[in-house]
C-alpha cells in the first residue's frame, strides 16, 4: 500500500522558516523523482520544487527560488523542503507527489501571517 505522510506545517510569522517532511512507502522510493506542489485558497495546485531520484537535479517555481530548498534520504524515503524567508503569499496546503505516479500526500498546512 502506497502512502506518502507530510509533517511539519504549522503558523509561521513572514520572516520565518519551516522544514516540511514526506515520509514514503510502499513503493520503490529511491527510484522515483519526487516533488512539492501547494494550493492556496481558491487557486490551482502548483508545482513548488521537483528533484530527481539520485538527487541530481532539482528544479524550482521562480517565486521560491533562492528561499526554498527540496532535499532528500533515500536510506529513510523521506524528502524534505527547507522553507526560509516565508512571505505571506506562501500559505497554502503543501503536499508530496511522486513523479509519473498517482501517489499524493494528504497534504499539510503553511500558514505565513504576524
Amino acid at each position: 500500500q502506497v502512502q506518502l505522510v507530510e509533517s511539519g506545517g504549522g503558523l509561521v510569522q513572514p520572516g520565518g522558516s519551516l522544514r516540511l517532511s514526506c515520509a514514503a512507502s510502499g513503493f520503490s522510493f529511491s527510484s522515483y523523482t519526487m516533488s512539492w506542489y501547494r494550493q492556496a485558497p481558491g487557486k490551482e495546485r502548483e508545482l513548488v520544487a521537483r528533484i530527481s531520484s539520485t538527487s541530481g537535479t532539482t528544479m524550482y517555481a521562480g517565486s521560491v527560488k533562492g528561499r526554498f530548498t527540496i532535499s532528500r534520504d533515500n536510506a529513510k524515503n523521506t524528502v524534505y523542503l527547507q522553507m526560509n524567508s516565508l512571505k505571506p503569499e506562501d500559505t497554502a496546503v503543501y503536499y508530496c507527489y511522486t513523479w509519473g505516479t498517482s501517489y499524493w500526500g494528504q497534504g499539510t498546512q503553511v500558514t505565513v501571517s504576524s
